[in-house]
């Protein structure tokens, strides 16, 4: 779950990267401790976003994040930010808002809405990094069973929270939530994180840490950690 990356005009340091042939028939990536330290994480560039490539780099602890105009880049930073699925914290407001039960939780029904919900640029940002072609590489993904998402609605049935991500055997990979109205996004993470233990999930990847996360219970965690742990 990210913020746009770092913008235009900032040195990412390319030159120092492996760049990736989309039209190599053998899908891999450096291994995650050749990663830059700064950016902490970017490891390679180039590729492409097909199903194959996208699994093959999760299943490593990698990830995409790029802007419209900039290639592919692809990310392991070191710390990573995880939430264990049995320790979502959920403040007094929060549970107050649960009990209230004053909307309606939903699973992979709207998995292309949520999508482009979460595309739309944030307070203070006019861009995204959920660029049309990421958007349509995770719909792709939730065709093919391995992304899922999480919708709140209200009782107007319009959709008010949500969340995507890709799923592995320990772990979901939380890609971006949103909130259109108060608690929205809170309210999907409770809920994905019940869905995940009831899957024997053991955590949600965050990628990055943010202070909302933190507040929902993400903690920091070695890369070396994270691979080991759920990989």
């Amino acid at each position: 779950m990210r913020a746009p990356p770092y913008g235009r005009g900032i040195s990412l340091g390319l030159h120092d990267l492996t760049w990736i042939d989309p039209n190599d028939p053998e899908i891999s990536f450096p291994p995650v401790s050749a990663a830059l330290k700064e950016p902490d994480g970017l490891l390679a560039a180039g590729g492409d976003l097909s199903p194959e490539r996208l699994m093959t780099a999760y299943r490593q602890g990698i990830f995409p994040w790029y802007e419209e105009g900039q290639p592919i880049l692809w990310w392991s930073p070191d710390p990573r930010a995880v939430i264990p699925v049995d320790a979502v914290h959920v403040s007094r407001s929060l549970q107050k808002r649960l009990r209230k039960n004053d909307y309606r939780v939903t699973f992979d029904t709207a998995f292309a809405d949520v999508v482009r919900a979460c595309a739309e640029p944030r307070k203070g940002s006019n861009g995204t990094w959920i660029t049309i072609q990421m958007q349509q590489a995770y719909i792709e993904l939730h065709r093919l069973g391995q992304a899922h998402s999480v919708e709140v609605w209200d009782m107007d049935d319009k959709l008010i929270g949500g969340m995507y991500g890709v799923l592995l055997e320990k772990i979901f990979s939380g890609e971006s939530m949103f909130s259109r109205a108060r608690d929205g996004s809170k309210i999907a993470m409770v809920y994905i994180a019940q869905w995940l233990q009831m899957r024997g999930i053991k955590a949600i990847d965050c990628q990055l840490p943010n202070p909302h996360l933190m507040r929902m219970g993400a903690i920091e965690i070695s890369r070396d950690e994270f691979v080991a742990r759920y990989l």
